[in-house]
């Protein structure tokens, strides 16, 4: 079994990955992740799991956690309607008390899956009727409980896809004018470029968020690296220069560098399977797990909200840009101007980082709702097993591996982390709290 050491180069005045974190430890041998089917999994986690096998149709990741959330929010609300042990998202009526809760929680995840992704209706259909057969009958005392809980689960789906029309997702992108400049974001198109139009997502900080005010609420400031002409600027583009660059990540990709540039991206910040993960073997029932996996998409989908809503106000540059640049004025910078980083730089500006952004505010949600940070883990991405104790430690590492993919500054990540933190903190306070009756 391999074992996971953390070798990690810096440059000089290179900050720590994440601030205010622990001391971080190398990691434990890398296990695989114990998928849901296993102990302890429901209809809950079974239908989460589903779920990542269709939400590839919803489109980008920004696109496929607005769909989580509000297919969790669905299943959430169906369980609450017939126990309402959390106080539903959306206004429902109560359902009976003898529906049956399996039944509802297909209903209400097939719903909204089929409402947002009619490209995949097929294999959602077959998952939902496999799911209603699978189904034991109803007892004497309780008879048409399939028929009431399919009923409580439509409903709920229902109301969240009601709430959720003219959120704003319908227009994603905007025209992007800006003219080439030092510090301006331009597009970087990799070949074949991505579908038109782009850069992409410039709208995306205007949707309608699920539990935010708005996308200014837990917004960053301006960083200090943003300004060019500074040493903080120039160690920051000198360390992903040294360590994003295709040639040097590809010339040993074996290295944890390149392991972790490739895992990330590749399902490692899958927040979903992080959760089923996390939950597995901790004896959690389907109201506990629906209330927690509706609050980490959530967080994650307000906290991208927030994200792109100061990316496209700052639009400031890629490392792909900065690095090619002549001369952005700062004598601590020199230009490589056959610099390509080590994976596919993403078509919208660098600050602050979403993908850290999304670990930043699922994790904070499970930190919240355990009330712990040692939270241990394993999840297998990209054929790469990594296995963590802390959330912190992953956190961090979805830092390093938009530096190592050579795609991102550290500090724009930073500030996604932290930013987003806060996203879920609110979140969490505020939403699906107990029902106090």
């Amino acid at each position: 079994m391999e074992t996971i050491m953390k070798t990690k180069t810096k440059v000089p005045g290179m900050r720590r990955a994440i601030r205010e974190l622990p001391r971080r430890w190398p990691l434990a041998g890398a296990l695989l992740l114990v998928l849901p089917g296993s102990a302890f999994a429901d209809s809950v986690t079974d239908w989460s799991a589903f779920a990542d096998t269709v939400i590839a149709g919803a489109g980008a990741p920004p696109q496929q956690y607005r769909v989580l959330a509000m297919t969790q929010i669905a299943v959430h609300d169906a369980l609450n309607s017939i126990d309402r042990r959390y106080r539903t998202y959306s206004p429902l009526g109560a359902a009976s008390h003898h529906a049956s809760p399996d039944a509802a929680v297909a209903a209400a995840a097939a719903g909204v899956l089929r409402a947002t992704i009619p490209s995949q209706l097929s294999l959602i259909d077959a998952q939902y009727a496999a799911a209603i057969a699978a189904l034991p009958a109803c007892p004497a005392s309780a008879p048409g409980c399939v028929g009431q809980g399919i009923g409580a689960g439509e409903a709920a789906a229902a109301a969240i896809v009601q709430r959720r029309q003219l959120d704003g997702s319908a227009t994603p992108h905007l025209p992007y004018t800006l003219a080439p400049g030092p510090g301006v974001y331009q597009p970087t198109l990799p070949t074949p470029p991505p579908p038109a139009p782009y850069p992409q997502f410039g709208n995306w900080g205007n949707l309608k968020p699920f539990a935010i005010i708005n996308n200014r609420q837990f917004a960053p400031g301006p960083a200090p690296e943003l300004n060019l002409r500074s040493k903080a600027y120039a160690d920051e583009y000198n360390e992903v220069k040294l360590m994003g660059s295709f040639a040097v990540r590809n010339a040993a990709p074996d290295s944890e560098e390149s392991k972790v540039a490739r895992y990330f991206p590749g399902g490692g910040a899958n927040l979903n399977a992080i959760a089923r993960a996390v939950v597995a073997g901790k004896g959690l029932d389907r109201w506990q797990h629906a209330r927690l996996f509706a609050l980490v998409n959530m967080a994650v989908n307000d906290a991208l909200i927030t994200t792109f809503g100061a990316k496209y106000r700052y639009n400031f540059w890629r490392p792909y840009t900065a690095i090619r640049w002549a001369n952005d004025g700062n004598p601590l910078t020199q230009p490589d101007p056959g610099f390509t980083s080590y994976i596919t730089t993403p078509p919208y500006p660098d600050y602050p980082c979403g993908l850290p952004s999304t670990m930043g505010a699922g994790v904070q949600v499970m930190r919240s709702y355990f009330g712990t940070d040692r939270l241990p883990y394993s999840l297998t991405a990209a054929g790469i097993p990594r296995s963590y104790t802390r959330l912190s430690d992953a956190e961090s590492d979805s830092v390093d591996a938009r530096v190592y993919g050579g795609i991102h500054f550290r500090f724009g990540c930073e500030v996604g982390v932290e930013q987003s933190r806060r996203v879920a903190k609110f979140v969490y306070l505020t939403q699906l709290r107990a029902s106090r009756h």
